[in-house]
Formats: C-alpha cells, sequence, structure tokens
C-alpha cells in the first residue's frame, strides 16, 4: 500500500495549501497524475505540493482553480504562503506593503524588489546564498502581486543614477530590467524617477527608506540592515523622512527625463553589441 503523508493544515500556510488541494482534488475523483494532466504539469509535482515540499507557483494555483472550479480558493491562499517563505523580519513589512495605499520609496544603489525582474531579483538574492534560489525568487515576485489588485497602491520610487549603472547579473539581465522600468511609464499608479549624480549632496544620504501610507492608521517608515528590518510609527521620523521624501522629489528628474535616460542608459551601456560585420558578439 502506498503511503498518504497526511499534512498538518494548522502548520504552516503551506501545510494549509497541500492539504487543500488534495481535499480538492480527492472530491473531484481525480489522481495526482490525471490532475496533472489537466493542468499540463506532472503527478509528480502535484504529489510534491500537496505534501508541502513544493512551492506552488501563481500559474499552478491558477490552472487548478480553474480546473476544479474552485472559484479562486487556491490564488487566494498563494498570497499567504508566499508571504510565509520570507524571512521572519520581513513578513510584517510584506503585510504592510500589501495594506498601503500609497508607497514611497527611495533606493541609492538597486532597483527597488517591487519593481525587480525575475533575473534581476534572483541576481540579487544569489550573492552569497544561492540555497533554494528558485524558490526565494518566485516569493520575491509574489510581492508584486499588490499591483493587481482591483485597488492597487499609488508607487512612487525615486532610485539613484548608480542603480543604472551597477550591473546586476550580465549586461542582459540589466537591458531586461531597464526595459522593465520604462513599460512602467504607463501605468499612472507606477512612477519611477531618477536621483541624477548631478544633484549632488541630497536629502537621501543617510541611506534607502521606504514610506507607507493607509487609509485610517499611521504612517510607517522602514529603513533595512544586514537581515534586518526596522520599521516605524514614530511621529518624528515619519516626518524626517517626508520632508527628506519631498526634497529629493524636487532634486530627481521628472518622469519624462528619468525615462530618457533609463533608456539612454539601456541603450548605451546594456545595448547589444556588434563587430563591424555586425553581428551580434558575446
Amino acid at each position: 500500500m502506498t503511503h498518504i503523508n497526511v499534512l498538518d493544515p494548522g502548520a504552516s500556510p503551506l501545510d494549509y495549501y497541500g492539504f487543500e488541494l488534495r481535499r480538492l482534488r480527492e472530491a473531484a475523483g481525480l489522481t495526482q497524475k490525471q490532475l496533472g494532466e489537466i493542468v499540463n504539469y506532472t503527478g509528480s509535482l502535484v504529489g510534491q505540493i500537496e505534501t508541502a515540499r513544493k512551492l506552488p507557483t501563481a500559474e499552478f494555483s491558477e490552472r487548478v482553480d480553474a480546473a476544479l472550479g474552485t472559484g479562486g480558493s487556491l490564488s487566494r491562499l498563494l498570497v499567504l504562503v508566499m508571504r510565509s517563505q520570507l524571512p521572519a523580519w520581513f513578513q510584517q513589512v510584506a503585510e504592510l506593503q500589501a495594506r498601503a495605499v500609497e508607497i514611497l520609496c527611495f533606493e541609492a544603489q538597486i532597483v527597488h524588489g517591487l519593481l525587480q525582474t525575475r533575473a534581476y531579483a534572483r541576481a540579487v538574492l544569489g550573492v552569497l546564498d544561492e540555497t533554494n534560489l528558485d524558490d526565494r525568487t518566485a516569493v520575491r515576485l509574489a510581492r508584486q502581486r499588490i499591483f493587481e489588485k482591483s485597488d492597487p497602491p499609488v508607487f512612487w520610487a525615486i532610485l539613484g543614477e548608480a542603480a543604472l549603472y551597477q550591473q546586476i547579473g550580465s549586461r542582459e539581465v540589466m537591458r531586461e530590467q531597464l526595459a522593465h522600468l520604462l513599460t512602467l511609464a504607463h501605468n499612472p499608479r507606477i512612477n519611477v524617477q531618477v536621483l541624477p549624480y548631478s544633484a549632488g549632496a541630497h536629502a537621501g544620504l543617510q541611506g534607502s527608506f521606504d514610506i507607507y501610507r493607509f487609509v485610517s492608521d499611521p504612517a510607517i517608515v522602514y529603513t533595512e540592515g544586514y537581515g534586518s528590518g526596522h520599521p516605524t510609527a514614530s511621529s518624528d521620523t515619519v516626518k524626517d523622512c517626508s520632508l527628506r521624501y519631498d526634497h529629493l522629489q524636487a532634486a530627481a528628474l521628472s518622469l519624462k527625463d528619468s525615462a530618457e535616460l533609463i533608456r539612454r542608459v539601456m541603450e548605451e551601456r546594456y545595448g547589444e553589441r556588434r563587430d563591424s560585420d555586425g553581428d551580434p558578439v558575446a
């Protein structure tokens, strides 16, 4: 007889997801292999997700929801699953990002996590630690689903010009990342400005920070260190960082000029190189 691993649905969101997936599959009278064939995944993968040995993806959840007629229950549960996989110190921050109606961020050296492409995020997360890199990358990208809500937050990002030149991953990774930033110009709720080198001394020299604003709760400032995060609702800190952000926005390039600089760096620094015959070179 095949041993069936019975999960405790209260152990974690991932265990609950696996428990629910198995319950829904069995209620539909399907084996793991049969369900896998319907949603174009292997039966083995279905089994690994049911036993909490593999993280589900958004695509998997959507396909199973459609196949089993769940009304989107697994896709909704996936949000909690992904959040539970974040480092413990960051889980509160992810919840704040999900609840915020406005997010203001200043990043001096890299592209903010909510704007990163898969390849760029993987390169960032892989520094000194490549364990479970695929899952950790998927978890980071899952946070970006806040922009898919019916009422997404207004997001303002100010990136130091260094973030455009600091090569994270390959040149192709950077080209894709900068191209992604340019596509956001069509979304009025996601705004990207670049703080140019020519700004000189500026209000963000003490480091990167985020400000989260809510409908009725006090605003929160978030700063980050090595392996730790520091959210605070201190009115003095919020007031100070809000003033700093106003000055950073005033010193940054306009949305249009920022997009032009991003495009220029993408083409001149990371554009495809060709030899004298016009053929691409490595």
